[in-house]
């Protein structure tokens, strides 16, 4: 099935790049696609391609040219090289690259304009626009969401990585009058322990044992009852916080929940939250928490996507190349609105934009998505 795959991508680029010299045409909309179509992410990359064809099937206008040159995973030179490839053939916007790793190369090309899949530096920058799930707006629906629950105290948990410093840049412009931040260690075996000392565990289980004593002295009913729903529990005593948001991921944020379930957090007296996970279902077997609300975008486009992709390629997408669709969509909406794009300042509009993620704008230079907040419950996601 790969080696099918690999060969139908050979061929799609291929009659790419030889169908350009017949294209090139003034009146024709180039666009770059910076990917990664060979190492590490090459799954990626060619996941990122299908999906600009999908785009291009369904708007139906043959003068977008799609040019798109392999990156490598991870290779400087061979990026600089797939970038100056698109440069030869008059592509002035380019989509990518998925991350923000090689900004600093892109800087220096100021007659280009660069459609970035990263969910960092999402400010229109010189000449980097970043269509990403940008953390500001997953924080911005988490804080409303909090507020509106009327929710008064908060911990703010991260881990400590390299993206640390990113996170707590962004916690800066919160609303939220009353919270305590939490820099946890990812691994395991010294998460919890951490996790313990932010829930007061030991004490609280001190707590109940103490409780339990006095009461196995006594004989009256009311005394008898109390035990027995005391032998139900693991600790006595309530935690400092009435919500919490998670900002991480895949297996570490699981290894979080399972830490606070362990210490005794109730998901049902406690407001769980975490930011996008791109309805990953693998959540849904975390037995630890069921109550979990995150922010995200439109589910019913995430699922026509999706089905639209499998018709079309008979493969499951990869969730980020959504972004390079609504990045098509994007730059044909910009360039019909001003008979072609001559700046990044075209970009600076007005009106909302509606795309598959959903609505988004540009605010101030900023790009900024209008998410929904969802909750996991009983294997599916449902709107909050």
């Amino acid at each position: 099935m790969k080696k099918l795959i690999f060969i139908f991508l050979f061929y799609f680029l291929l009659i790419y790049n030889s169908s350009l010299s017949s294209n090139d045409n003034l009146n024709n909309l180039k666009i770059g696609l910076l990917a990664p179509f060979s190492g590490d992410y090459e799954n990626l990359g060619n996941s990122l391609l299908l999906s600009t064809q999908l785009a291009l099937s369904e708007i139906g206008d043959n003068r977008i040219v799609i040019i798109p040159k392999d990156t490598g995973s991870d290779n400087k030179e061979k990026f600089e090289n797939a970038l100056k490839e698109i440069i030869d053939r008059g592509a002035k916007i380019i989509i990518g690259p998925p991350d923000s790793k090689y900004f600093n190369i892109l800087e220096k090309y100021n007659d280009l304009i660069f459609i970035s899949l990263s969910n960092k530096q999402p400010k229109i920058k010189n000449n980097i626009i970043s269509i990403g799930i940008s953390l500001e707006s997953q924080l911005d629906a988490i804080e409303n969401f909090i507020l509106n629950q009327n929710k008064k105290k908060t911990v703010i948990m991260y881990p400590q990585n390299e993206y640390a410093s990113f996170v707590e840049n962004k916690i800066k412009n919160l609303k939220l009058k009353n919270y305590k931040l939490f820099k946890y260690n990812s691994d395991p075996k010294v998460l919890t322990g951490e996790i313990e000392k932010l829930t007061n565990y030991s004490q609280r289980k001190k707590n109940l044992e103490y409780r339990k004593k006095i009461l196995e002295d006594k004989d009256d009913e009311d005394s008898e009852r109390e035990l027995k729903k005391l032998d139900q529990m693991y600790t006595l005593g309530k935690v400092n916080f009435d919500s919490i948001i998670i900002i991480d991921f895949g297996n570490s944020l699981k290894s979080v929940l399972a830490s606070l379930a362990f210490t005794d957090v109730d998901d049902k007296e406690i407001l769980f939250t975490t930011v996008n996970q791109w309805f990953d279902e693998s959540i849904f077997y975390e037995n630890s928490v069921k109550n979990l609300y995150y922010p995200s975008i439109d589910l019913k486009n995430f699922k026509q996507y999706n089905k639209s992709y499998f018709e079309t390629f008979k493969l499951k997408p990869n969730e980020i190349t959504i972004l390079a669709y609504d990045a098509i969509g994007l730059i044909y909406y910009v360039w019909k609105k001003n008979n072609g794009i001559k700046s990044i300042n075209d970009f600076l509009i007005k009106d909302k934009i509606k795309g598959k993620i959903g609505n988004f704008s540009f605010n101030n230079g900023v790009v900024f998505q209008k998410l929904e907040i969802y909750k996991t419950n009983k294997n599916k996601f449902t709107k909050f």
